[in-house]
């Protein structure tokens, strides 16, 4: 039973600590689409995800209202496109053209991303794999709302360097195509090694072959609130800590829980996973690299950031499945350089660039060449 501690506790971590529901992601099996015509494969997407996306948006503001809690994305993810396009596409330019397609989806249901332009080839590529590879800088720069990702590499299979270094060209290619726009196509693209069949998480997000047709996804974030639980217990022991952020990574995760199963009834679709990500934003109090510090850090980078990241990550995994049964995704703490405040504050401060080693005169690179 939910008492009104619960309720205004939660209600706190909403107001104050930055709580949200970062996405509900509808994950859509675009694999009953494939034909090997062009034309008739682009409609029958079209007619799929319209069909199964078009209340998604409407139910996530409903449920926003109802609890009162901020739901910042709602978003799509499908099938990886080299899957499902393989038998249609013959060259990279067909390709994009189920790109335009999916965002045309995008933009008709509402939603603020769609993910799953993507290609799994960590042990080799097909030929259709390549050609999606070799299609995603025109395919970003055409699109608003398309993600794209390709994972390269895993523990068991390896890491498949032919793609890595194909990759390094298209990177490369991807910012130079959307250079007026900041390079944003490099935003809406995501290298992987292990990447999970269940991410709702962009951009990285793509629905994945052992899932239903359809499945509701919810990421979950909340890094101020975790911050502002350790507050609470500063100088406490080691194992108090360790409790504090698994306590906190519970109540983050049922809040995300009580959002997805509301989806699934509302929708008529099951529910997949709840993605406990502690993924930062710019605002002030929304850091990861402020509970690194929180945790003990001097700064981001010091040493023990690798020790305390590791904590902070084993600790949010096991409060998240002490919460939910249905625990996946990318599950853990991001700290990118760009999007976390205290992180921007580190390099702002020198503490993450880069100390070259002063070399006496008298040293020589061909006598020493690891200094």
């Amino acid at each position: 039973m939910i008492t009104s501690l619960e309720v205004n506790e939660t209600n706190a971590m909403i107001e104050h600590e930055n709580l949200d529901v970062r996405t509900i992601t509808l994950g859509i099996s675009l694999l009953d689409c494939i034909s090997s015509d062009l034309e008739e494969l682009c409609r029958n997407i079209r007619v799929k995800i319209l069909a199964r996306a078009k209340d998604l948006v409407k139910v996530g503001q409903r449920i926003s209202s109802a609890y009162g809690i901020p739901i910042v994305n709602k978003r799509i993810s499908v099938t990886p496109i080299a899957l499902v396009g393989g038998a249609a596409c013959k060259s990279p330019e067909d390709f994009v053209r189920i790109a335009k397609t999916l965002d045309r989806c995008a933009k008709d249901v509402g939603v603020n991303f769609l993910g799953g332009y993507s290609a799994l080839v960590s042990k080799h590529m097909t030929n259709a794999d390549e050609l999606l590879i070799r299609s995603i800088p025109e395919a970003l720069a055409v699109t608003d709302r398309v993600c794209s990702s390709v994972n390269v590499g895993s523990t068991r299979t390896g890491i498949n360097m032919d793609a890595v270094r194909l990759l390094g060209h298209i990177v490369k290619e991807t910012a130079e195509r959307t250079k007026e726009r900041d390079s944003l196509g490099c935003a809406k693209l995501v290298v992987f090694c292990n990447a999970p069949d269940d991410n709702p998480f962009m951009a990285g997000a793509f629905h994945g072959v052992t899932e239903g047709d359809a499945v509701i996804n919810v990421g979950v974030s909340g890094p101020g609130v975790v911050k502002h639980a350790l507050e609470s217990c500063r100088g406490a022991d080691f194992e108090m800590l360790c409790e504090t952020i698994k306590k906190t990574a519970f109540k983050i995760t049922r809040v995300g829980q009580l959002v997805a199963k509301e989806a699934s009834r509302l929708l008529g679709v099951p529910f997949g996973i709840v993605d406990l990500s502690l993924a930062p934003t710019p605002a002030v109090g929304d850091s990861v690299a402020d509970i690194l510090k929180e945790i003990g850090l001097e700064h981001p980078g010091a040493p023990g950031t690798t020790a305390a990241l590791a904590l902070l990550n084993d600790q949010v995994k096991k409060g998240g499945v002490m919460a939910s049964s249905y625990v996946g995704g990318l599950s853990g703490a991001f700290i990118p350089v760009s999007e976390d405040q205290g992180m921007i504050e580190a390099v702002e401060a020198g503490a993450l660039a880069t100390r070259r080693r002063r070399r006496s005169p008298a040293s020589s690179p061909t006598r020493w060449p690891w200094a």
